[in-house]
């Protein structure tokens, strides 16, 4: 087996864990970002805070509406994280890291965690928009756009309404404005996390599962702070039609001045809250699938941690 071929399948066994994990806190922030301020669009309701969307959404229309639409990023986030920590390789060799030479600087790598979220989005802003309208259709809320039987169907009519790069890929700017300085964090945090929690006269191999559990948790509670509005203005864009033809600029200005940075920030606490151990499994996920698969070809070229799970 190949270093990336490893490195595309440990990333694809995280991202299955994390986003089971995740995915009905991802559906209260959904409903969270697309609800106006003081204005309801869900059946009457008014969401207070993340508590009360949720446990409306249960009471309303049950447990399994939280994961309403699960399908399609479940297998997007299978595929994003494989694609993510290929990227991220490829793109610390880009960077200069070869075996036997110095280890990359902790900016290096974070560079290197940019150039990553440069790639994703390409095969995320599909899988989203088909996760946010299923999201926002099952509280009640369609926005005007059609009903959707499942991603499928989602995928059909937005192909034949909308088109690729205007149904499919719509949002694809906001994804990217918050993947690049959201996977510079991620890999950033976790990395400087894993290196400040080394022994003293340690190595890497010294660090056990709480360094990868605790790097990881806070990977995920930097990446959804990085920019966490970009993401507002997706779900917009995706969701409300009134939004859907309008750049980001417009609609980031829209949103402030309607609601202010608290509407830009709406769903941010639940989100940064469910992330700690999505995240968390992300990471220990990808480590010990690699050290399933034995080790690396060529250690250096690929996720620095292995070592840590390399007995």
């Amino acid at each position: 087996m190949t270093d990336s071929l490893k490195e595309f399948g440990a990333g694809c066994v995280g991202g299955f864990g994390g986003k089971l994990l995740d995915y009905p806190f991802d559906t209260v922030k959904v409903l969270l970002q697309t609800q106006h301020a003081g204005k309801s669009s869900a059946g009457g309701v008014v969401y207070r805070n993340a508590w009360h969307c949720l446990k409306h959404t249960v009471e309303t229309n049950g447990v399994a509406s939280l994961y309403k639409g699960i399908s399609s990023p479940l297998l997007g986030s299978i595929a994003e994280n494989g694609l993510l920590f290929f990227a991220y390789n490829k793109c610390k060799e880009a960077l200069g890291e070869v075996p036997g030479a110095p280890e990359l600087s902790l900016f290096q790598l974070s560079l290197a965690g940019a150039g990553a979220g440069c790639v994703v989005p390409f095969v995320i802003t599909p899988v989203e928009l088909v996760k946010c309208r299923l999201q926002v259709q099952n509280a009640g809320k369609a926005a005007g756009f059609r009903e959707y039987k499942g991603p499928i169907d989602v995928v059909v009519k937005t192909l034949k309404t909308e088109g690729v790069w205007n149904g499919l890929y719509r949002g694809n700017l906001s994804t990217l404005i918050r993947e690049i300085p959201g996977n510079f964090c991620w890999y950033g945090v976790y990395e400087g996390v894993c290196k400040s929690m080394i022994p003293e006269g340690g190595t890497k191999a010294d660090l056990g599962p709480s360094a990868h559990l605790l790097g990881g948790a806070s990977a995920g509670v930097a990446y959804w702070t990085a920019f966490y509005p970009a993401d507002t203005v997706k779900s917009y864009i995706q969701t409300n039609p009134n939004h859907a033809a309008k750049g980001f600029i417009e609609v980031f200005q829209s949103v402030y001045a309607r609601e202010g940075l608290k509407g830009l920030y709406r769903g941010w606490g639940i989100t940064a809250a469910r992330a700690a151990p999505a995240h968390a499994a992300i990471f220990a996920g990808y480590e010990y699938t690699m050290k399933l698969l034995g080790p690396s070809q060529n250690s250096n070229a690929s996720f620095t941690m292995h070592e840590s799970v390399r007995d």
